[in-house]
C-alpha cells in the first residue's frame, strides 16, 4: 500500500459514484462473512468503503448516513496490517495513529474472534455521545446507536458490491477496545466490522 512521503497519512481516491450491482441486488447477496484470505484492500477499495460509512454527500457536510440534527457523533477508524488509521471524513484520508499491527490484540478484546485477525481491514465505528446530547439529551443515546446501524449496514452493502465480505461484530469488551487502540477516552467502541475477500 502507498503512503505519502511521511508514511502517517493515506490519501484516498475519490470514491466511485455508480457501481456494478443494483441496490436489490446488493440487499439479495449480503451475508455474514467470518474467514478471510490475507490479501490487502487497495487503496480504491478503502476509499469507497470509508465513503460509504462515513463520506461526505452534499457540499455543506451531510453524510452518507443519516445523523440526528447533523451533528455527526461517529469516528471511524481502520485496523490495517500497516497501523491503526482514523478517517478523516472532510479531507477524505487516512491519519496514522499507530505504527502497527494490533489486529491479534484487538481479536483477543472481541473474545478471540478469528475473523479479527484474519481480516486485512477492521473498521471500528465509535460514538462520541456529547455532540448529541447536547441537543437531545437523554435521546441522544438511541440517535447516535440508530446513525452507527446506518453506518454499519452501508459498509456491509459497499463490501458486497465490491466483491468482498463483511460481518458486524458487536461482541467485545469495550475498554479492552478502547485501550489496544489507544481511542480517546469519550470515543466509545460501538461496532467492530470486519472486511476482506472470502476465504
Amino acid at each position: 500500500m502507498d503512503h505519502s512521503q511521511d508514511g502517517f497519512v493515506i490519501d484516498l481516491p475519490s470514491p466511485a459514484q455508480k457501481g456494478k450491482l443494483s441496490l436489490e441486488e446488493t440487499l439479495k447477496k449480503r451475508e455474514s462473512i467470518r474467514s478471510f484470505s490475507s490479501k490487502p484492500l487497495t487503496k480504491e477499495e478503502l476509499s469507497q468503503l470509508l465513503w460509504a460509512i462515513q463520506g461526505t454527500t452534499r457540499n455543506w457536510g451531510a453524510r452518507t448516513a443519516p445523523s440526528a440534527g447533523a451533528l455527526f457523533p461517529l469516528e471511524i477508524y481502520v485496523v490495517l496490517k500497516e497501523g491503526v488509521y482514523h478517517y478523516s471524513v472532510k479531507d477524505h484520508h487516512l491519519d496514522r495513529i499507530l505504527e502497527q499491527d494490533l489486529r491479534n490484540s484487538l481479536s483477543k478484546a472481541a473474545l478471540g474472534q478469528d475473523c479479527i485477525k484474519e481480516a486485512p481491514a477492521v473498521f471500528v465505528i465509535a460514538a462520541v455521545y456529547e455532540r448529541t446530547s447536547r441537543k437531545y439529551a437523554n435521546r441522544a443515546e438511541r440517535y447516535v446507536k440508530m446513525e452507527a446501524g446506518h453506518a454499519g449496514q452501508n459498509l456491509l452493502l459497499q463490501a458486497v458490491s465490491l466483491g468482498l465480505g463483511a460481518v458486524p461484530v458487536g461482541a467485545f469488551q469495550d475498554e479492552q477496545v478502547r485501550q489496544v487502540l489507544h481511542l480517546p477516552v469519550n470515543h466509545e467502541p460501538l461496532y467492530l466490522i470486519p472486511v476482506g475477500w472470502k476465504k
